[in-house]
């Protein structure tokens, strides 16, 4: 039996990159997914392509700049299913251009990012639990970023948001344990998605890999299959749990770059 049978799962932002695989991947384990996005005919296209392999995806109107939508992405899903199961709280923005150091920064730009990152994870969270508790069960899994645990020197507004994402998936996961829903965060680290390898000069991505154990970039599929685990009964005894998903980016002293360095 695969391990999502019978189970709903709504996903935002999932026309492609991190949402897009995480929709199939739940799809594939047979859950019934409803996917959150703006380009309701595209997405429809990509659920006909998956549809003769068995998966069971259905587009709903989500647009994270129209709060309104918030509710009624939720209520569609309720009308057509008649239940939530699990969550992927996948939709993520960043401003890269104005979103600086804390001095050189735009202040609307910091306040968009945490309206919207924090935003939508707090709105769509407190719209979904409600039917989890009238299901007896529940599994949350936001999508947060390494960049919420570890600071850097520009992107201030995106580090923050995403560490407030990580603490709002600890609050939620201890107010709501005893109804028995479980919330836990997946922290992607350099991701191999279009967006990233269409924007990042090749500089950039030898320069971050220095840094990364593992020496890839993660990819879409890797983000997804933990998110599949904490959808999943394979982590029913585990909830508030942050996790990076980053190759080991972070582990290593300040001089292990270099030395990696050096021997290339």
């Amino acid at each position: 039996m695969k391990k999502l049978q019978n189970k709903t799962a709504l996903v935002t932002s999932a026309t492609k990159g991190i949402g897009l695989a995480c929709a199939l991947k739940l799809a594939e384990e047979g859950a019934r997914v409803y996917m959150g996005v703006r380009r309701m005919e595209d997405t429809q296209k990509i659920c006909d392509e998956y549809k003769e392999k068995g998966f069971d995806m259905t587009p709903v109107y989500f647009e994270a700049t129209k709060e309104e939508s918030y509710a009624s992405m939720v209520d569609d899903v309720m009308t057509q299913s008649g239940r939530l199961d699990i969550l992927i709280n996948n939709f993520g923005v960043g401003r890269p251009s104005e979103d600086l150091d804390l001095i050189h920064s735009s202040e609307k730009a910091f306040f968009d990012l945490l309206h919207l990152n924090l935003g939508s994870v707090y709105r769509i969270s407190k719209l979904v639990i409600p039917h989890m508790i009238d299901n007896g069960w529940g599994s949350i899994v936001n999508i947060s970023s390494v960049g919420g645990s570890i600071p850097d020197i520009t992107r201030i507004g995106y580090g923050v948001s995403k560490a407030a994402v990580n603490n709002i998936t600890q609050q939620i996961a201890l107010q709501y344990a005893r109804d028995n829903i479980r919330c836990n965060a997946v922290l992607p680290g350099l991701t191999a998605t279009d967006a990233a390898l269409n924007s990042m000069p090749e500089s950039f991505v030898a320069s971050f890999l220095s840094h990364v154990p593992l020496n890839r970039m993660g990819k879409p599929e890797d983000m997804a299959n933990a998110a599949l685990f904490f959808a999943s009964d394979d982590s029913s005894y585990i909830t508030g749990h942050i996790m990076e998903v980053a190759g080991g980016y972070g582990l290593g002293t300040p001089q292990y770059a270099d030395m990696v360095r050096k021997s290339l």
